[in-house]
């Protein structure tokens, strides 16, 4: 006779064999939802572990987060990564790390399942980042631990787990969570969720882990959880073009579900199934999982197409065939790249000038504000403005003009960092984003570039002109959902126009009489 739900949940939790947290996870996760709680006791409580903090601080310094900065203590790392993202890593690690406990079912492969929960987890964060104010830190371990309930079943209910992944193998049509029910008595993300709750797992954490499988039934009003939900039912599907004997099915799938549920466009869809192999490759390496390398979607959906071609072929056939398609794949990728780098440019790029444009600078902003409330860091905005430049226009026209747009975006662009950003903000306005910046260090950045361009001689080959610009600075420090995008563009806006009024060819930096909840400055 089938188990009720509590009953199963019951003998799970009841379980010898069920999984358990390693003590510092255990610790972190009672710990980290407390008020009085501080960075300093988070980072005491990983420096326990050494192997641990040794883990923690080589993610910290990979292309995983591509700090510009060398991150050389668990303390710096907290502080800069932030609570969610350490705890994000601490229970990665340790899930990660778990074995086979006990019998646990045979037809079960625990090495593949954390090789494909660990390329969900992947899916799911590079899925959110192409998502304008996602936070993609929670969604990472959220998205690693979404079929846990499939492990425990594994490793509390092997015999009856044994039968049910007996019949999926006969019956490639049956629906699992149907099938779950039947033999055990509930599916695995409810199992899941609450073993998950009896592990001491926040809301935002669990929530994703219950209603994966079906997003439409979350009812809650928190947008970032209903984005977590949506990316790793997402991520699913991504997961399963990657493993699956159906690659097709999942990749016309994917492409649809994307734009239903987060509103994807084209290109972004495109960037994820065309990085997401090389991420997954990447972040296997920086957790210490071994794995073999992952095909990329373009190769599996190749060769799915040419199987299906070749079934009714002879020898012979199928050995021109495969030379023939391997010439027209690699003529179509490289037709490819160079389509997707001009849509880039088409989509990012500012025809004129050839720096970034005003669409590409909002992205941008978005994703430096919330890196900035993660890492508790400053970031500061400088608004560009050519002084008296329709006069100059009217006087040597327009041709002349655009030269002075470009050259001028050369020279400024000299002067940032890498890791800045210039762009086109409308006209002769230009746009200057420096993340990690406050407002000392803003100031001299904007008088350094303030300078540049009013002792730079234009040369157009004919003539030579002289053009200077205003600079108005803001800086903040962006604590939470209370920051308002719009409202910090308007304060270097505001410093423009105070540079303007006071005579040009200087910078202003934004005072405010009335300071925003937000302003730290």
């Amino acid at each position: 006779m089938t188990m009720s739900r509590e009953q199963v949940i019951e003998t799970v939790l009841q379980s010898e064999d069920l999984p358990t947290l390693p003590a510092v996870a255990s610790k972190l996760l009672m710990i980290a939802g407390k008020e009085e709680t501080t960075l300093t006791d988070i980072a005491n409580l990983i420096s326990k572990d050494m192997a641990l903090a040794a883990k923690i601080l080589k993610v910290s310094n990979s292309a995983f987060y591509s700090f510009p900065q060398q991150i050389s203590s668990i303390n710096q790392a907290v502080s800069i990564l932030g609570t969610n993202a350490v705890r994000s890593l601490v229970l990665s690690f340790s899930f990660l790390s778990m074995r086979k406990k006990g019998k646990g079912a045979t037809a079960f492969d625990f090495k593949q399942f954390w090789e494909q929960s660990l390329a969900g987890a992947v899916a799911a964060r590079l899925i959110l980042e192409q998502v304008p104010g996602a936070d993609t830190e929670e969604t990472f371990i959220s998205a690693l631990l979404h079929n846990i309930g499939q492990l425990i079943f594994a490793s509390t209910l092997p015999e009856l787990y044994e039968q049910v992944l007996t019949r999926l193998a006969k019956d490639k049509e049956a629906v699992e969570s149907e099938i779950e029910k039947e033999i055990i008595g509930e599916e695995h993300s409810v199992v899941g969720f609450a073993v998950a709750e009896h592990w001491g797992f926040p809301e935002t954490l669990l929530l994703p882990i219950k209603y994966h499988h079906q997003p439409e039934n979350y009812d809650g009003k928190d947008k970032q959880i209903a984005r977590s939900i949506n990316a790793i039912y997402l991520a699913d599907i991504l997961t399963g073009i990657l493993y699956s004997d159906k690659p097709q099915e999942y990749h016309k799938a994917f492409r649809n579900e994307a734009k239903k549920r987060l509103g994807l466009k084209v290109l972004a869809i495109n960037k994820i199934l065309k990085e997401v192999h090389n991420l997954v490759d990447q972040t296997a390496e920086y957790f210490g999982l071994s794995m073999k390398p992952t095909k990329s979607v373009e190769e599996i959906l190749q060769e799915a197409n040419l199987k299906l071609s070749m079934l009714n072929m002879s020898y012979e056939e199928m050995n021109r065939e495969l030379v023939r398609s391997k010439m027209e794949l690699e003529k179509l990728t490289r037709e490819l790249e160079q389509k997707n780098k001009l849509l880039e440019n088409l989509a990012n790029i500012d025809g004129l000038t050839e720096i970034n444009n005003h669409r590409f600078f909002q992205n941008f902003l978005d994703q430096e504000i919330n890196r900035s409330i993660r890492n508790e860091r400053a970031i500061s905005l400088l608004l560009v403005d050519i002084d008296n430049f329709k006069q100059f226009n009217d006087t040597y026209g327009h041709q002349t003009g655009d030269f002075i747009l470009k050259e001028l975006c050369r020279i400024c662009k000299q002067e940032i960092r890498e890791y800045d950003l210039m762009a086109r903000y409308g006209g002769e306005e230009f746009i200057f984003v420096l993340p990690e910046t406050g407002p000392d260090e803003a100031k001299v950045v904007a008088e350094k570039i303030r300078s540049t361009v009013e002792n730079y001689t234009f040369d157009d080959g004919k003539n030579t002109y002289r053009v200077t610009i205003s600079i108005g600075v803001a800086s903040a420090h962006p604590t939470g959902r209370d920051f308002k995008k719009n409202e910090f563009i308007g304060l270097a806006d505001e410093a423009l126009y105070l540079a303007k009024k006071r005579g040009r060819n200087r910078v202003a930096m934004y005072n405010p009489n009335k300071r925003k909840k937000w302003y730290k400055f």
